[in-house]
């Protein structure tokens, strides 16, 4: 093979980053289908490649007969002495094969062969370089609306948004950049297929991996995450490090991470809380900034009841029922919340062997997990983020103080 070619072979495969091997493969292809052409069949046609210098020859396997049937599988003994002294009845002689020879039908067949596997590792390598991203973040561009749909170009192929995976309210302009979620990467005769999201939980996980190098390190874990994109996301860390608190991590100086998150997601609030294995503990922390001041939970029904004050019941529900109904989402318990009044007026702190708890007043250790909130010594490890909000370290307190308490 000559210098030019295999110098244009080894640019084609590293400007379309096609492997060697595969363009060795589509030359061996061509040849055996040229040869089919050209023959009539190729089963018996074997051909070889230097690796290093790109040479290649064709031989076609005969037989040694007597008498010969079909002259391309078959060899007279003559014939074959020509080629090999040696050869004798029922040996196998291979008889080389110029390519020069071969028509010009026979060579664009061959031709078409090289181009078709040229263009199918083209799109095997944009699947393998894209199905690395799956279940990761892309920066793409928005290219076009296609109906309901939108187009983002992620680089080497265009991925699709889907209106269910797209922020009710957002409004995304083509020639913007936006940061997607890959859902999935599927390769099929017409290229690669990508989905991506604006609203799956695991964006916002991603992007505090982007922005918080504890969480990017495992010192920081994000335990779980409940979303309404578009709204407000809760989301529960725990540090691994003791001397790391996991809130403060996240949010970051002046708040300077969480924004980021926030501004990437266009406004949309987040409440980051700390995670505890104790369900009341973190049902409580979950139902932040609402004050709690009793959580009964039982871990087998994954049922738990929350009385709270009375001036913090709508706080606790909140909005058209989306602070209780994250909560939920984030524990992964049925939260049941009632007033204080209404704990009174139908005998649950009865039920639950308690007097009406009163200011300054802490007892613990009924059913599962039972915690009532002293007001006096509040526990507030969570942060609500909006842009009112500060983050203050005076107001966070350990949980040994209420254990003492």
């Amino acid at each position: 093979m000559s210098t030019e070619l295999k110098t244009a072979l080894e640019v084609l495969g590293k400007e379309r980053n096609i492997p060697k091997e595969a363009l060795l493969d589509a030359i061996k292809n061509s040849l055996l289908t040229a040869c089919k052409n050209h023959f009539g069949k190729s089963d018996n046609c074997v051909v070889t490649i230097d690796e290093d210098t790109y040479d290649f020859g064709i031989v076609q396997q005969k037989e040694v007969v007597e008498e010969v049937f079909d002259p391309v599988t078959e060899i007279s003994l003559p014939e074959a002495m020509l080629i090999n002294k040696m050869a004798k009845l029922g040996d196998i002689v291979d008889i080389p094969i110029d390519s020069q020879k071969f028509g010009r039908i026979a060579t664009q067949n061959a031709k078409g062969v090289i181009v078709q596997k040229i263009r199918e590792e083209e799109r095997n390598s944009v699947y393998r370089y894209l199905y690395a991203y799956e279940h990761e973040i892309m920066t793409g561009v928005v290219q076009r609306i296609l109906g309901k749909n939108i187009s983002i170009n992620l680089g080497k192929a265009d991925a699709i948004l889907a209106e269910s995976e797209q922020v009710k309210g957002e409004v995304l302009k083509p020639n913007q950049r936006v940061k997607v979620y890959v859902l999935e990467v599927k390769n099929n005769t017409k290229g690669t297929r990508i989905s991506v999201s604006r609203t799956h939980p695991d964006l916002v996980k991603k992007l505090f991996e982007q922005e918080v190098s504890e969480v990017k390190d495992g010192i920081v874990e994000i335990m779980a995450i409940s979303r309404e994109a578009g709204s407000r996301t809760k989301m529960a860390v725990l540090s691994h490090d003791e001397n790391v608190d996991p809130v403060g991590a996240c949010v970051g100086v002046n708040g300077t991470r969480v924004n980021a998150v926030v501004e990437e997601l266009g406004g949309e609030k987040i409440d980051i809380i700390n995670w505890d294995e104790n369900p009341a503990y973190l049902i409580e922390n979950a139902l932040s900034p609402a004050k709690v001041i009793c959580v009964v939970a039982d871990e087998d029904a994954k049922e738990a009841t929350v009385i709270v004050p009375d001036y913090q019941l709508s706080l606790a529900i909140g909005k058209e029922g989306q602070n209780a109904r994250l909560a939920a989402k984030l524990t992964g318990y049925k939260i049941d919340i009632k007033s204080e009044t209404q704990a009174q007026e139908s005998g649950l702190f009865e039920q639950l062997g308690m007097e009406v708890p009163q200011e300054g007043f802490i007892e613990d250790g009924y059913a599962q997990e039972i915690y009532i909130n002293d007001e006096e010594a509040e526990y507030n490890d969570n942060y609500d983020y909006n842009e009112e909000a500060e983050y203050d370290e005076e107001n966070r307190s350990d949980d040994s103080a209420l254990d003492e308490e």
